[in-house]
């Protein structure tokens, strides 16, 4: 047979001889490639987000993070130096036991807030005098001490004190002391949108509340 032929005999093939047409793809078929696509955009965005948003702030040596972080870390020594002399001299359990826990919590927030100071790499003193980091103008007295702080004669009469006098001297002192830390967790809590003072300062508060009315429980039945 010549070529023309086998050309000619393929030209006059039946058209009932060609392939039945191929089934249409339902939308099944695309599902996977969809959900790729959408999971690579949402992570495109997603990683675009963090690439070109700003980092948090860092507080800077005259924030309000910064001067609580001090200021409350030196509070919070003296509380942490009368409660441990109330533990040691005070003739009632339940009020040494008191004293004792908030030695231990008013210590362990010091660390927390001295650390905060080396993370935003601060110096643990600054520039500014104590409480100008205050919403509302509180200012240290002219002795340095800041609100509810006993003085150093106050200090040592609860030094000395004997017995009962222990107690009454620790409850008085520590009600004005914590009343006054309240005062300043209050004025921070005003002028933070850190989650991590937030968390600190919210739990601060609830610790010296609480106490507060433990102290004037404590007051109020002697012995």
């Amino acid at each position: 047979m010549s070529v023309t032929a086998v050309v000619e005999d393929a030209v006059d093939e039946p058209e009932d001889s060609a392939q039945e047409p191929r089934p249409r793809r339902g939308l099944g078929a695309y599902r996977a490639p969809l959900v790729a696509l959408v999971a690579l955009l949402v992570f495109a965005l997603g990683y675009g987000a963090g690439v070109f948003a700003p980092p948090p702030r860092t507080p800077d040596d005259a924030s309000a993070e910064a001067g609580f972080a001090r200021d409350m870390s030196r509070h919070h020594a003296q509380a942490v130096e009368m409660a441990m002399i109330a533990y040691a001299n005070s003739p009632t359990p339940e009020i040494r036991q008191l004293a004792y826990d908030m030695a231990l919590t008013q210590q362990s927030q010091i660390g927390q807030m001295q650390r905060w100071l080396q993370e935003w790499h601060l110096l643990p003193t600054g520039s500014q005098p104590s409480m100008a980091w205050m919403p509302d103008g509180t200012q240290a007295g002219t002795d340095g001490l800041m609100p509810g702080m006993a003085t150093s004669a106050q200090i040592a009469q609860l030094r000395e004190a004997k017995g009962t006098e222990v107690d009454r001297l620790f409850l008085e002192l520590m009600i004005k002391h914590h009343l006054g830390g309240l005062h300043m967790i209050d004025g921070v809590l005003d002028r933070t949108d850190r989650d991590e003072v937030v968390e600190l300062a919210g739990t601060m508060k609830r610790n010296q509340q609480l106490e507060v009315t433990q102290l004037r429980a404590y007051q109020q039945n002697p012995g």
